[in-house]
């Protein structure tokens, strides 16, 4: 043992060191040599680019403890660390250093140059969120430590990539994809996030050839009209049955576009005519496909009207929206405008508002991958926690699209496709080829790179050598777990499973843990352009990774959102310290041998109590955690430690430790045993401070963290023992409780009588009772007193205490406080209950004043009841003659 333990405990010193330690001994590295069981979890790799955010703070805290818990348990574990290229990201992030740095942008410097930038970017900044996991106390295995684009991983995309491509799977092709006109790139549908916008829904006349008659078609988007080739009815839509075949002269553009009959128009819906713009609408690619109509492109990269939109070429689209609907109005086109609420499609990382564009890209045929990864959902082999999640993976995947997998950026994997130019031949192959069949050396590689997410959805098998046949992907595939945010799972997890089945034949984990979202204390999203981002290494440096692991867990369900409260950080932080203090205390009587407990025999009421609990919490805390219950479990330690070991059991035995002789070391023994258990089942939650007070308890062996996760002895589960001193407590709290109400000084003792049919209970607990219920003296009986005269009773489930009351306060003044307390209460009550009845305040003050004044009208209400209770107490105590 170290010597004397510090007498505060102080993270910043304690942290550094203690993680050194553990580094040092290597306790984080797996061994695909070792025999014992595995449990592996591969860590959502977090973006090079990026800083750690109070998200990756719930998760990684999540991740470790299920690690810690796991390795305690005598599993070999992995915890598969490493961060991820962000392509979208990152190239965003490197040209605005060139812009800012240099006044270039990567055009200015071509591919190549912009290549050596971002690898100097990630150089340079890549390490920075890792060495930010690390001061959470994240266990990963970090010699093992993979990026998305090394060498291992490139290999395994470009395996992929052929196979897929092999298989008839990937394939090139014009389709409808979302275009973001800022990052200048392709998105798939899920990096898309639609918000609910008000705008306009713009009626407009388009003339029949050789006509006086209009077809009206209603539109959000005027400035697309300039790509229509076609207006659409439904072929049974007797309204325009006549038309069907006829032309109609596209408003401004002067073009003649035929009337097509399609089954995909709604007839109730506006009045049944749709225009039809190939290169602009999913939909409109469809029919346009089925009636063999051209395509024309209006919008280039940048989201400005190209050549093909006449006079309007160069415009914006917002620019051009409005010149659109005033030439419109001004040839009387313009049948009506109308507000209108849609969803609008904005990109995920820049928030701009995406372009549905036609583009040659790069897909894959999702319809086969995906079959197998939902039937492994339906028949058990991938589990969701909270299963409802389960129901919303099956849904999506359901009804899944093609994934567009080509990007138009820099930074990422290259497609690994090049086209001849003197033949045309696409080759797709493992090695850059030399040469074509045909002879030709004249190659071009494809300009751009794959989506993030195909690179990602490789992870948990990348990591451990695949495509090679490894002893790491042997001993550790498939991962057991894997903890994921809800907002991920179609980008990320989906994908994982059909790639694992896919090249492997069976899905990359057992279970799928899902996590919720941390907001603001108000609900809200943290972000940086809310101002309401917290910086969980602020966070850190004020309060101490354990308590910010403690704060993020405690009380919270997985699946559901959680909220930031420093106030909840603050608690963690003081039970950081109780539990140091505790330490402190015990470590002062402590001495060597203590670890070992005493014999059953020997040991006193309250020893046996403490035992059992401590039995119950830990199956109790096992269980909650084997079911992924963290927030319970964490709670119910808490509860455990603050509640019991330290207010109650160390109070409890403070007269014998100072006694000497045999029943003060039964009491070190039982203590010292029941604050190293405490110690171990909170590790998962608390590593740094556990792991410090353990070096200084008697202990077996090197570290806390690989210590053996407590057990159950029933030779020390007392249950009727235990259940008589919860009587006995029951009695302590209630009548503390109503002395605090009466306002009686500590230093007022009186007798005190116990009636109950648990007299056993309640005589080995006398001693107890006096020193901490204030009673000079205690008569345990089966009677009530023959006169209660003057005395207050107080009713327990297994007693009723009686007290002469009225010889420990002045009833009369007692009296005039309660009934003046009680009196302003009131005054107070009505006041605000007048204000929340007035409309005037309800329907004008922030949700969060009206909010925090009903709050208060409840605690009103609470205390009002509580006044009267008292001064009904005192009514109906009858002084003595």
């Amino acid at each position: 043992m170290p010597g004397e333990l510090p007498k505060t405990y102080d993270p910043k010193a304690v942290e550094p060191k203690i993680y050194k330690m553990w580094m040092e001994g290597g306790w984080f590295h797996a061994d695909e040599n070792d025999e014992r069981e595995t449990f592996s979890i591969s860590l959502p790799p977090p973006n090079v680019t990026g800083q750690l955010h109070y998200g990756h703070a719930f998760q990684h805290t999540i991740i470790d403890i299920l690690i810690r818990f796991k390795r305690m348990q005598g599993y070999n574990t992995l915890w598969m660390p490493g961060v991820d290229h962000a392509s979208i990201s990152t190239q965003m992030k490197v040209e605005e250093m060139l812009r800012k740095e240099h006044g270039l942008t990567g055009r200015d410097i071509g591919r190549e140059k912009f290549l050596e930038h971002a690898w100097a970017w990630k150089n340079k900044y890549g390490d920075r969120i890792i060495e930010q996991c690390k001061l959470l106390g994240s266990s990963c295995d970090w010699e093992r430590e993979r990026f998305t684009m090394d060498e291992g991983c490139n290999t395994a995309v470009r395996e992929v990539f052929v196979r897929l491509y092999e298989q008839g799977l990937i394939y090139k092709g014009s389709r409808i994809i979302n275009w973001c006109p800022q990052c200048t790139t392709a998105l798939s549908d899920i990096e898309v996030e639609h918000e609910e916008s008000e705008g306009c829904l713009w009626h407009i006349k388009y003339p029949i050839k050789d006509s006086d008659e209009f077809l009206t078609v209603a539109t959000t988007r005027p400035e697309t009209m300039l790509g229509d080739t076609a207006v659409a009815v439904h072929p049974d839509d007797a309204r325009y049955a006549h038309l069907i075949g006829k032309t109609v002269i596209l408003p401004l553009m002067d073009r003649e576009i035929p009337i097509v009959a399609d089954e995909y128009v709604e007839r109730e819906f506006g009045t049944g005519c749709v225009k039809i713009t190939p290169c602009h609408d999913p939909n409109d690619f469809e029919v346009a496909a089925r009636h063999n109509l051209p395509h024309i492109l209006v919008l280039n990269e940048s989201a400005r009207v190209n050549e093909n939109g006449g006079k309007y070429n160069g415009f914006t689209r917002e620019d051009a929206r409005k010149r659109i609907v005033e030439d419109l109005t001004g040839i009387g086109l313009l049948a009506k405008t109308e507000k209108h609420i849609h969803n609008v499609g904005h990109c995920e990382r820049c928030k701009t508002v995406c372009e549905p564009i036609s583009s040659e890209q790069w897909f894959v045929s999702m319809k086969e991958l995906a079959s197998p990864a939902i039937e492994c959902v339906k028949n058990g082999q991938v589990k969701f926690v909270p299963e409802r999640f389960s129901k919303i993976y099956l849904n999506w995947m359901e009804n899944i699209r093609d994934w567009c997998i080509s990007r138009q950026l820099w930074w990422g994997h290259r497609i690994p496709a090049f086209t001849c130019e003197d033949c045309g031949e696409v080759i797709v192959a493992r090695e850059d080829p030399a040469a074509c069949k045909c002879g030709s050396e004249r190659l071009t590689q494809e300009d751009g790179v794959l989506d993030t997410w195909f690179s990602s959805a490789l992870w948990p098998f990348s990591t451990l050598g695949w495509p090679e046949d490894t002893p790491a992907l042997r001993r550790f595939y498939p991962n057991s777990v894997m903890v994921t945010g809800y907002e991920i799972i179609f980008l990320w997890i989906a994908r994982m499973i059909f790639s694992g089945i896919g090249y492997l034949g069976k899905p990359p984990f057992h279970t799928v843990v899902v996590h919720g979202m941390v907001r603001d204390n108000m609900g809200r999203k943290m972000s940086k352009s809310s101002g309401n981002n917290v910086d969980p290494v602020d966070v850190i440096n004020e309060y101490g990774a354990d308590a910010l692991r403690m704060s993020v867990t405690t009380g919270v369900s997985l699946g559901n959102d959680t909220r930031y409260f420093p106030e909840r950080c603050e608690t963690m932080r003081n039970f950081c310290n109780k539990l140091w203090n505790a330490s402190r205390f015990a470590l002062m009587y402590a001495g060597e041998g203590d670890d070992t407990l005493p014999a059953p025999s020997e040991l006193a009421f309250e020893d046996k109590w403490i035992l059992t609990r401590l039995s119950h919490v830990t199956r109790e805390v096992t269980d909650n955690i084997e079911r992924y219950e963290l927030g319970v479990a964490a709670g119910k330690l808490y509860d455990f430690v603050w509640g019991e070991l330290c207010d109650w059991y160390i109070e409890l035995i403070k007269p014998r430790l100072s006694s000497g002789g045999g029943t003060s070391l039964t009491a070190r023994k039982t203590l010292c045993h029941t604050l190293s258990q405490s110690l171990a089942l909170l590790h998962p939650f608390m590593p740094y401070i556990t792991e410090e007070i353990w070096r200084y308890l008697p202990h077996d062996g090197a570290a806390l963290m690989t210590a053996s996760w407590p057990g159950i002895n029933t030779d020390y589960v007392f249950e009727r023992e235990s259940a008589d001193m919860e009587r006995v407590m029951d009695a302590i709290r209630a009548v503390r409780a109503r002395r605090a109400e009466m306002r009686v000084p500590p230093s007022k003792k009186a007798h005190m009588t116990i009636v109950t049919d648990s007299a056993g209970a309640f005589e080995n607990g006398k001693a107890y009772i006096a020193k901490l219920a204030g009673a000079s003296d205690v008569t345990v009986t089966r009677s009530a007193p023959d006169n209660s005269g003057g005395l207050v009773c107080i009713v327990t489930p297994a007693a009723r205490i009686f007290l002469p009351l009225a010889e420990l306060i002045d009833l009369a003044a007692e009296r005039a406080r309660l009934e003046k307390e009680l009196a302003s209460a009131t005054a107070d009550f009505e006041k605000l209950s007048l204000k929340l009845n007035n409309p005037g305040f309800t329907g004008k003050a922030p949700v969060q004043v009206v909010e925090a004044e009903r709050a208060r009208l409840e605690e009103l209400t609470a205390l009002r009841g509580k006044l009267a209770e008292s001064l009904s107490n005192i009514a109906n105590i009858t002084l003595k003659d």
